[in-house]
Formats: C-alpha cells, sequence, structure tokens
C-alpha cells in the first residue's frame, strides 16, 4: 500500500502551510495547516516510502521549500503558475482550505498549469541581477527629480553641454542660478547619484564574477550588440534554453509575440502580449536597438518595416521578436548547465 500514489496541494504562508492530501480517486484524506517546515509538512502527509505527487504555487520562498520537499522527502513536486490556478478555480471565496484541495486535484488529474522549477544557481543569480535593477531604478528617479528642479527653477545650463556628461554634473555642482535650498536639495540628490553608480558598478563586477565559468553567457557575450547586462538577464530570467520546444515558444515567454485578434473575417494583431517578466522583455527590445546600429541582417529588415511605414517601437519589437527566435536555435547548441 505504501506505492499508492496520493497527491498534495501546498498552499504556502510564510509562517504556516496548508497540506490537503488526496488519493487517485479525488477523496481528501488530510486538509489542515502545519508549520512551514519540511518536516512537519512530510509529517501530516504520512507514512514513509509513499509516492507523492505535490503541488505548490509559485511564490517567494515556495521554490526554497519545494527544493527541500525533493531532496529530502524525495517527492514529485511540480510549481503552479498562481495566476492560472485562480482563474481555474471558478469560485468567488477564498480559503487556505480550497486553495490547497484545488492544487491536490489539479495535480491529480493533470491540468496543473506548471512553472518552471529554477536550480538554486540561477534563482542566486536572478536575486543579484534584480538588485541591480532595483539600484538602476533608483538611479533613473534620482536623475529625474534632479531634473524636475531644473526646470522648476527655470535653470537651463550653458549651450554645449550634454546632460549627465562629466562637464554637465560639475556645471551642476557650482552652479549659482539656484536658490540656497535647491542647492541644498541638488547636492543631496548629486550624493545619492554617486553612490547609486558605485554601487551599480560593484554589482556588475560581481555579476561577471558568478558567470565567469558559464558556457551560455559567455555564448550571448560572443554575439555582437550583447553586452554583460544583456547576457546575465537572459541567463538569470530564462535559465535554460532547452526547456522551450521552440523559438516561437521563447519569444512569447519573452513576451514579444503580437497578440491575435481576429473575429470572423477580420485578421488583426492587437500589439504585444502582456505576459512575460517586463524586465526582460525592455532589456531584449534595448538589445534591438543596438542590432539594427550594427548588425548589417538586422539593419536591412528594419529598414523594411520603416519603408512600409512601422513606427519605430514595432520595429524594435519585431527586431526583437525575430532575433529570440534565431536566438534559440543558436542555443541548442551550447551546453546548458544548471
Amino acid at each position: 500500500m505504501d506505492r499508492v500514489p496520493v497527491f498534495v496541494g501546498l498552499d504556502y504562508h510564510q509562517d504556516s502551510v496548508q497540506v490537503c492530501v488526496m488519493e487517485r480517486g479525488g477523496e481528501v484524506l488530510k486538509n489542515r495547516p502545519c508549520a512551514n517546515h519540511w518536516q512537519a509538512i512530510c509529517k501530516v502527509v504520512g507514512r514513509r516510502g509513499r509516492e507523492v505527487h505535490a503541488a505548490i504555487e509559485a511564490c517567494s520562498g515556495a521554490a526554497e521549500l519545494a527544493e527541500e520537499l525533493v531532496a529530502r522527502c524525495h517527492w514529485s513536486l511540480d510549481l503552479a503558475h498562481p495566476g492560472f490556478v485562480a482563474r481555474m478555480k471558478q469560485n468567488p471565496d477564498k480559503t487556505d482550505f480550497g486553495d490547497a484541495k484545488l492544487l491536490a486535484d489539479l495535480e491529480r488529474v493533470g491540468y496543473l498549469p506548471q512553472v518552471w522549477l529554477a536550480p538554486q544557481t540561477i534563482r542566486e543569480l536572478r536575486r543579484v541581477v534584480r538588485y541591480r535593477q532595483q539600484l538602476a531604478d533608483q538611479r533613473r528617479d534620482c536623475k529625474l527629480r534632479i531634473r524636475a528642479l531644473l526646470r522648476d527653477g527655470r535653470v537651463k545650463p550653458s549651450l554645449g553641454l550634454r546632460a549627465w556628461t562629466a562637464p554637465w554634473l560639475r556645471w551642476l555642482e557650482t552652479t549659482e542660478e539656484v536658490s540656497p535650498q535647491t542647492r541644498w536639495i541638488l547636492d543631496r540628490q548629486l550624493t545619492h547619484l554617486r553612490y547609486f553608480s558605485a554601487e551599480i558598478r560593484l554589482v556588475e563586477k560581481r555579476l561577471a564574477q558568478l558567470t565567469a565559468a558559464d558556457p551560455v553567457v559567455e555564448k550571448l557575450l560572443s554575439l555582437r550588440g550583447i553586452g554583460l547586462i544583456t547576457a546575465v538577464t537572459l541567463r538569470a530570467e530564462i535559465g535554460r534554453f532547452d526547456r522551450f520546444r521552440s523559438g516561437k515558444q521563447l519569444s512569447r515567454f519573452c513576451g514579444l509575440c503580437p497578440r491575435n485578434a481576429s473575429s470572423g473575417a477580420r485578421q488583426a494583431d492587437a500589439g504585444l502580449i502582456k505576459a512575460g517578466n517586463p524586465r526582460l522583455r525592455a532589456v531584449l527590445i534595448e538589445a534591438a536597438h543596438r542590432l539594427v546600429r550594427f548588425e548589417i541582417r538586422w539593419t536591412r529588415f528594419a529598414v523594411r518595416l520603416r519603408d512600409r511605414d512601422k513606427p519605430g517601437s514595432v520595429v524594435a519589437a519585431a527586431v526583437a521578436n525575430c532575433w529570440v527566435r534565431w536566438l534559440y536555435h543558436q542555443m541548442q547548441l551550447v551546453g546548458q548547465p544548471v
């Protein structure tokens, strides 16, 4: 009887986990909360050696718990897409009891909408990449506040000075055209700006060290127009290129495919799909702008689109879409370490 499979739904919370144990026929054997620890969860599920198929919604901390249950309890465990699970529920009520039962039932019938459980090395790289992006966002906000102060005071630099260059920053530090209170705020903002810039450089050195021996990053860096930040972002957010079945599937994951909005005789697109990581998509759009400048193949492709009166944003998205599909096939020749 120990090899009879059971299906487990785990509704994750920071301090506790609701555990639902279901048999093959759909009967609920247990559904109760326990401490957020792998030993407590295994104790609730019951007999050792039992064939366990478990599901847990992807959220902060869920991947670490999932890895512990796979490594220590030898479970088969899937991460569930929380958005799709919520739409499949067809019930306005939300309880831990019901959520855990739904996860167990979806795992039992094979309808669980799964997401990839990234290995720890990729999750650690993601943390560093996203930390750099947070710093970049804070630096951008700092620059916007500085420009707002200058605009509010109707202060303009001398002709010929480009914003954020070294001469422009020296002018900003010494100009007497601002009021005393504005000068005090500007000095504080410039201090923050220098801190964020220095911290970003430190993080980028860390990223270079983390990916120094990574063949996927090495391959990406060998491509013209692709720098360190683009390469490590692709590695962190995509992880393994071979987990996708086609270049189109990878492009949809990156949010670069146009949505189909056809109905009856009308055939039309409705802009890019809203799925995917917006930061990953932004990095790829930026890469597309560089590819158009540096690669003759993509330059000609962009010219053909512009000749058809396509706006610049559509051209950049189309270049990124085609490049990612091309990249998928290039990366199949590279080893995919975890």
